[in-house]
């Protein structure tokens, strides 16, 4: 079985089994800070190729795009920061 679900909503399902309800950008970004240096470049990676395929032009998909842009690039700041930082 395929999973379609972009990296957020992948995240915001397994808060939500485990917490009860989803998890917010904002949180996805503070969480992302724990990983490891070689974990979040993967995850970036993974990011960056979910970013890379084709949209559709419904505004539902268009908004969405938004989102998964602006906690990539949050998310590229704090790795960054991290690594400045050698953690």
């Amino acid at each position: 079985m395929q999973d379609n679900r972009d990296f957020v909503e992948r995240a915001e399902s397994a808060a939500e089994k485990l917490h009860g309800e989803p998890m917010t950008t904002g949180e996805i970004a503070r969480n992302f800070a724990l990983y490891g240096v070689q974990k979040r470049a993967e995850v970036l990676e993974r990011f960056d190729s979910e970013l890379g395929g084709e949209i559709d032009s419904s505004p539902h998909s268009l908004r969405r795009r938004v989102q998964l842009m602006a906690l990539r690039k949050k998310m590229g700041t704090v790795h960054e920061a991290l690594r400045k930082a050698r953690r």
